[in-house]
């Protein structure tokens, strides 16, 4: 298979990323055979932010880097030691590399995988300081761990009517579903969001899934916060000059929700006519000021150890300005860190199949080229209400 051609989204410094040729994927883990791991033929592979936090310059992502932890793909080649997963699968891949077989793994708790990282626990394709592992925004991708990570759509034909909405299982429909859940969202709940981009889109759809009563995504976006409202959500502006208790007090007649999520990360602004002003806490802060004593605060968004384009000394640390007392005093309760997405996967899909989520539509997918991806990066960049799915072999048309 080595002869055959491949070329990747490969990132080139602070705002650029092209489109080269990459080796073609081998089943190999540096000098050794990975006999447990597949070839995979990608069929779509998507933009997260999480990507375009690297190619603002916000991370110490180095050059070179091929970028893309949200893949989906054929099997095209199977390693000696693949058992149950076959050529010719359609399968989607979580973008955690786990191996299976570490304390954490046997947990369930596969985004911090303990042999998958040299530096720390927890692997992802494509991304800074996880393992260096090559990213999927390419034409095809090595996976290992096979048997362990991929999950196996039942119906090629199902899978590929339906694969606009189960190419967002690899990374944010898992995502923002954990958001939720950590959130503690119950039937009846009143949920807020913060941030109404793709993950934040798809943590709205959870928490209807999940039973919310009233979810109310916030955003400064206009267009981004119409796509939050097109499948029954209250879309909030935080461009107005009110407090945050105000604003979903104005919504919901008091002044606090029962739990929240923070989808925004580290790049947050703060609220009102700050809003360009960049502070990297303020979502947390508006989460303590908002949510019900004793309630719970989902935070998938991205806080990184290093940020090199940060307005402070501090920041470029990873040290924020948490109000954290108020967290204390109010007895609340915060979940971090990268989604397990194994944990949601297989239960998402079904509710995709069946047409319990039309999660695509949610997000507003767009389908781009591989030669398109710069393209789509930089549209992303500037707030399109848009989730840029990659058609690396131009198969969806």
């Amino acid at each position: 298979m080595s002869s055959h051609a491949n070329r990747g989204v490969v990132y080139r410094g602070a705002g650029k990323v092209n489109v080269e040729s990459i080796p073609f994927p081998e089943l190999a883990l540096g000098n050794r055979q990975c006999h447990h791991g597949v070839i995979l033929k990608v069929l779509t592979t998507n933009i997260c932010g999480s990507d375009q936090h690297m190619v603002r310059g916000r991370t110490t992502a180095p050059e070179g880097l091929v970028l893309g932890h949200e893949i989906t793909g054929e099997v095209i080649e199977c390693g000696r030691d693949v058992e149950f997963v076959k050529k010719g699968d359609i399968v989607s891949v979580p973008f955690n590399v786990a191996c299976g077989r570490c304390r954490t793994c046997k947990r369930g708790d596969t985004h911090i995988c303990l042999n998958v990282n040299g530096d720390r626990a927890g692997g992802a394709y494509g991304y800074v300081d996880m393992g260096g592992w090559v990213g999927g925004q390419a034409e095809y991708v090595m996976v290992p761990y096979a048997d362990f990570q991929l999950l196996v759509f039942p119906d090629k034909e199902q899978a590929m009517e339906k694969i606009l909405d189960l190419t967002m299982l690899s990374d944010i429909f898992p995502t923002g579903f954990h958001g939720c859940y950590m959130a503690g969202v119950r039937p009846g709940s009143t949920v807020y969001i913060a941030g109404a981009g793709p993950v934040g889109l798809a943590a709205a759809m959870s928490a209807q899934l999940l039973g919310a009563s009233c979810v109310i995504v916030g955003d400064m976006n206009e267009k981004r916060l119409d796509q939050a409202r097109s499948f029954g959500c209250e879309g909030l502006d935080l461009k107005q000059d009110a407090s945050m208790s105000e604003l979903i007090e104005g919504i919901l007649g008091v002044p606090e929700v029962d739990c929240a999520v923070d989808a925004v990360g580290f790049e947050a602004n703060c609220h009102g006519h700050n809003h360009s002003h960049e502070q990297p806490a303020t979502v947390l802060n508006a989460t303590m000021e908002i949510t019900q004593p004793g309630g719970q605060v989902g935070i998938p968004g991205l806080y990184v150890t290093e940020d090199p384009g940060a307005s402070t000394e501090e920041a470029r640390h990873g040290n924020i300005s948490m109000k954290f007392g108020l967290g204390w005093a109010k007895a609340m309760s915060f979940h971090t860190g990268q989604t397990p997405a194994m944990r949601y996967q297989r239960q998402l899909m079904q509710a995709i199949l069946r047409d319990r989520a039309p999660i695509g539509k949610a997000v507003n997918v767009q389908t781009i080229s591989l030669d398109d991806a710069p393209k789509g990066y930089a549209a992303f960049d500037g707030g399109a209400a848009q989730k840029f799915v990659i058609d690396p072999h131009g198969q969806l048309a």
